[in-house]
């Protein structure tokens, strides 16, 4: 009789272990998909056209720089902290006047005006001492915040 039982507490012991082996199996893959789905992209690539591309500024710090371009690059949009189209265009018409921008003022943040912003960043002081190529990694991030914070005082 103890045979029995001991056999049928193992039995059902084993089916349980392998129903949550299983379960967790599933999940450790569900788990490893979304992981792969969700990863933050380190590089910007052109963004659509209606999107919005704060390049790592807060919202204090966008409305900022949306002063500036309103007071100098004809931005006519909100004042709202979203780079959006709008904002991107008034400072690609600053960035094709001074800083060899060559695309079209389309609002889109691709390479070409991520370039440029990196040369304006690096030739005036706002701290960008990376290569200029297109990347809007942490260096050009944190040297657009200067230029931004830069702004949030002044305009």
């Amino acid at each position: 009789m103890r045979r029995r039982m001991l056999a049928r507490t193992l039995v059902g012991f084993t089916a349980v272990i392998g129903t949550a082996a299983g379960s967790l199996a599933g999940a450790t893959a569900g788990f490893a998909a979304s992981d792969q789905v969700h990863k933050p992209v380190v590089a910007v690539r052109a963004a659509a056209p209606n999107a919005v591309v704060n390049l790592g500024l807060n919202t204090t710090q966008a409305k900022g720089f949306q002063r500036w371009l309103a007071a100098n690059w004809q931005y006519t949009d909100s004042i709202d902290g979203q780079l959006g189209p709008n904002s991107w265009k008034a400072e690609q018409r600053h960035l094709k006047a001074y800083w060899n921008y060559t695309g079209a003022i389309d609002g889109i943040v691709g390479g070409g005006t991520v370039s440029a912003l990196q040369r304006f960043l690096k030739n005036n002081g706002w701290g960008y001492t990376g290569p200029i190529d297109g990347v809007a990694g942490s260096g050009t991030q944190a040297a657009f915040a200067t230029f931004a914070n830069w702004c949030v005082a002044n305009y």
